[in-house]
């Protein structure tokens, strides 16, 4: 019978941040699989864990991965655990879960800490729909490509970035999507010098021009606004409630459609239409 991969969260900053069920995961299980094996062991110390540790990150997944499967084919248990935050979200984890998938093993995910969720949620940007872009390209001309490609994403938009290349970053951010975009920079999130910055992209540009940026980022930009917005009148908008509403959708939830593709208030569709249908 083979073993089972866990997908273990660990702290992006704050050990109190670390499950008891993380806790009683990593000590329960035969070996660890580490993107750092140094930065793990520090984490291990730290809660008095000893554990065996392989290394498993995006220079030698090719290798370790199939290693790391035929342990859990024997019938050992191992827990992936990346520096920081959530493993198979942007790292080669993912490799690891798809290798398991195809040969029958169980992955179970141990949730904690998200980077991106927490910037996401302390961002004051729309939260029902978003898109996680992981780390922009370092050359220039691949950053403006992935850029340009989200130029008419109406969904909020999920960043990480490094302090050295955060300039680079939002100037090419404030040409593609236009200095007006609104932008939420959240520094060091969990750390003891944690900062959330709310501000258009034009603002950020400026801010960090005469300032130095220091930390890990996640930048959370606001989505484009829909371009259909303008060329439909609150009347229209309701006569197309009111259609969706014949075909069977409740009236709420019809407003609420129209409203998502219209831009136009969710409340005020609700109520032109209640008028045009008494």
């Amino acid at each position: 019978m083979s073993g089972t991969l866990y997908l273990v969260a660990t702290p992006i900053g704050n050990l109190g941040d670390l499950s008891p069920r993380a806790l009683e995961t990593l000590a329960a299980v035969d070996f660890i699989a580490a993107e750092d094996t140094r930065v793990s062991l520090k984490l291990l110390n730290h809660f008095e864990i000893k554990k065996p540790l392989v290394s498993y990150h995006q220079h030698n997944h090719t290798s370790a991965g199939p290693s790391i499967l035929a342990r859990l084919l024997t019938g050992e248990s191992c827990a992936l655990v990346t520096d920081a935050g959530t493993p198979a979200i942007s790292d080669p984890g993912e490799d690891l879960v798809r290798l398991c998938a195809e040969n029958g093993v169980e992955v179970f995910s141990i949730p904690g800490c998200c980077a991106a969720v927490s910037a996401l949620a302390v961002s004051g940007l729309p939260t029902g729909r978003f898109t996680f872009e992981g780390f922009l390209s370092m050359t220039k001309k691949n950053r403006r490509e992935h850029l340009e490609s989200l130029k008419h994403e109406s969904r909020t938009m999920i960043f990480h970035e490094a302090p050295h290349k955060l300039r680079a970053t939002l100037a090419d951010l404030a040409e593609t999507f236009g200095p007006d975009r609104r932008i939420a920079l959240c520094r060091e999130l969990t750390k003891l010098h944690e900062e959330t910055r709310r501000c258009t992209l034009g603002e950020a540009a400026a801010y960090y021009a005469g300032n130095t940026p220091r930390g890990e980022y996640v930048l959370v930009v606001a989505g484009a606004q829909p371009e259909s917005s303008a060329a439909v009148t609150l009347d229209e908008g309701a006569a197309q409630v009111l259609a969706l509403v014949e075909a069977g959708t409740r009236l709420k939830e019809a407003a609420k459609e129209v409203s998502e593709h219209t831009g136009l208030s969710k409340n005020e569709l609700y109520a032109a239409a209640l008028e045009r249908r008494d």
